[in-house]
C-alpha cells in the first residue's frame, strides 16, 4: 500500500482502525539547511527576490540581487580525491574534498560574495565587491576546476577552493571590483 513514498501503519484499537503516514523519506518534509538550497545551480538566473522582500512587503527590484553563480565544489574533486583516498597517504585530502563536497556553498551576486560552510550551514561570510584589492587563480586538474585566491582590501586572504567556472566567476569579480571602485 506504497504510494509515492509513503507508507501507512495500521493501529489497531477497540473501536476501529486508524491509519497512521510512515514517510520514507523523511528530508521531503524537513526545512532546508540554508536559504541557498532553493535556488537550483545556475549560471545566471533573473532577479530573484531576498527573504527582506518577503519580510517587509517592499517592491523586489528594491532590495533583489542578480546571481552570477550559485554552486557547491566541483564533483570532479570529490571522484578524484576518492580514487586517490585508496591510497593511505591521500586520506586527509580526501576527507576535506568529501566535507567540502557536503558542507560548502558559494554564491556570486552582482553585490556581494557569500561563502556558506559548516555542518548547519550556520558558518557564513559575506563581503562586497569594493573591498576587493586583488582576484587570482589557481587552476587544478587540467583546468576543469580550480582555487580563487581573493586578497581583500585590508588583507584578508580569503580562499575559494574547487570553484567550477573558476575562470568566468574570477573574470566576474574583477569585474564587479572594478565597477564599484570607479562609482
Amino acid at each position: 500500500m506504497a504510494t509515492s513514498g509513503i507508507h501507512y501503519s495500521t493501529i489497531l484499537s477497540s473501536e476501529r482502525i486508524h491509519r497512521k503516514p510512515i514517510h520514507l523519506y523523511p528530508s521531503i518534509n524537513r526545512k532546508p539547511i540554508s536559504n541557498f538550497q532553493r535556488i537550483p545551480s545556475r549560471p545566471l538566473y533573473p532577479l530573484i527576490a531576498t527573504s527582506a522582500t518577503a519580510k517587509s512587503g517592499a517592491k523586489p527590484s528594491s532590495v533583489s540581487e542578480r546571481v552570477f553563480f550559485d554552486g557547491g565544489a566541483h564533483y570532479g574533486d570529490l571522484v578524484t580525491n576518492l580514487l586517490l583516498g585508496f591510497t593511505l597517504l591521500w586520506v586527509p585530502l580526501t576527507l576535506a574534498a568529501v566535507s567540502r563536497a557536503f558542507y560548502l556553498r558559494y554564491r556570486f551576486t552582482d553585490r556581494r560574495v557569500t561563502v556558506v560552510s559548516g555542518l548547519s550551514g550556520q558558518d557564513r561570510s559575506d563581503f562586497e565587491y569594493k573591498v576587493i584589492k586583488n582576484v587570482q587563480v589557481v587552476p587544478r586538474f587540467l583546468g576543469e576546476w580550480g582555487d580563487i585566491v581573493i586578497t581583500l582590501k585590508d588583507g584578508t586572504v580569503v580562499d575559494l577552493r574547487s570553484v567550477p567556472m573558476f575562470r568566468e566567476i574570477a573574470d566576474y569579480c574583477r569585474f564587479m571590483a572594478k565597477e564599484s571602485s570607479s562609482s
